[in-house]
């Protein structure tokens, strides 16, 4: 499987954790899209020294074609998957902790004594 392929099966699968499987719905948020903006900013900074300094190379038959800031747009989409399945996961985690939390349940696993 090509890596434009793979970038573009990370994204949907990504989208389909997101909103079919933990149902946190972040990528329907304003404050992730702004996070996101902080977060592709220096990714596009840092994709932009390491391809443009042919520190990381990629062979034109593997992508698109298409850079923006030296980077293939793939890299981009990589990114993207990256976070918001970082964001998503842990806002589930914490959703899980907090109904658990509010049913008296109680998931601090540290010893009674240090409390």
């Amino acid at each position: 499987m090509s890596y434009s392929a793979l970038a573009v099966l990370a994204v949907v699968g990504v989208l389909v954790v997101d909103l079919a499987v933990y149902r946190t719905r972040m990528v329907t948020r304003k404050v992730f899209w702004t996070a996101y903006a902080i977060v592709i900013t220096f990714q596009l900074l840092m994709n932009g020294v390491l391809t443009g300094l042919d520190v990381v190379t990629y062979d034109p038959g593997t992508i698109w074609g298409p850079r923006i800031a030296y980077a293939p747009v793939e890299d981009l989409l990589f990114g993207f998957a990256m976070v918001t399945l970082t964001l998503a996961s842990w806002a589930a985690v914490n959703r899980r902790a907090n109904t658990a939390r509010r049913r008296g349940l109680d998931t601090d696993t540290r010893p009674s004594s240090t409390r």
